[in-house]
């Protein structure tokens, strides 16, 4: 499914370049459960853009579902991350003044989905999430469990085939976290390919391959058993 060869990524800091990707070489199959692990300044973040067709390599070559990505234009790039591509980030990114409904719609608003299908698929997803009763709440007046939840229901709600979660528990406490954890590892069950960028060891090491960075470099790639 996705498929980098020898992608670098630099970038200008003062008079300075800096490689904050070296050399990356990086296959992984449908379906995978990934963990990106790596001190700040390793790389993980700029290799989640590199995945999620946010950022463009210095060099290299990104193939994602056989396209060569590397080449498309911006537009293009822009429709199969649309189509193809969720995330979940940190700090949620909701909009403010939107309902959770709305929110998980928005993607589909984008792509031009109608409003009768539109509907249809936000009432399945938040069924889905236990938050149809949140519906009509905007992200002010729910809990950061339910926000990362919401989130997550506009992340998939396209039907992505990749799903990238950079520190999704960062900003929730220990219950909340492990429900959140739990519920991308369902959709992983479901056939979703899921890459987590985290700090936390104990959520790396749930994954069932755990990648970890140092200096722009892949330094080593373990799998050996499922999530526990």
């Amino acid at each position: 499914m996705i498929e980098l060869e020898h992608v670098e990524r630099d970038f200008e800091v003062g008079d300075e370049m800096v490689r904050a990707l070296a050399d990356v070489s990086l296959q992984i199959p449908p379906g995978d459960y990934l963990s990106v692990m790596g001190p700040s300044g390793s790389g993980k973040s700029t290799l989640l853009n590199v995945l999620g067709l946010l950022d463009r390599p210095s060099r290299g070559s990104y193939r994602l579902e056989g396209v060569e990505t590397t080449t498309l234009e911006e537009e293009a790039r822009a429709a199969l991350r649309r189509q193809r591509i969720g995330f979940v980030f940190q700090a949620f990114h909701l909009v403010p003044r939107l309902t959770a409904a709305e929110n998980v719609a928005l993607p589909m608003v984008l792509a031009g989905v109608p409003p009768t299908e539109r509907e249809s698929r936000v009432r399945e997803v938040l069924e889905s999430l236990d938050l149809t009763d949140r519906a009509q709440h905007r992200p002010d007046q729910l809990s950061g469990g339910q926000r990362q939840r919401v989130a997550i229901g506009r992340a998939i709600v396209m039907h992505p085939a990749l799903l990238l979660a950079d520190e999704p528990t960062g900003n929730l406490d220990q219950h909340s976290g492990q429900e959140v954890i739990a519920l991308l590892e369902q959709l992983n069950g479901e056939g979703i390919t899921l890459v987590i960028v985290t700090h936390d060891a104990s959520i790396g090491q749930r994954a069932r391959r755990r990648v970890r960075m140092l200096d722009g470099h892949i330094h080593s790639d373990e799998q050996d058993h499922a999530p526990t």
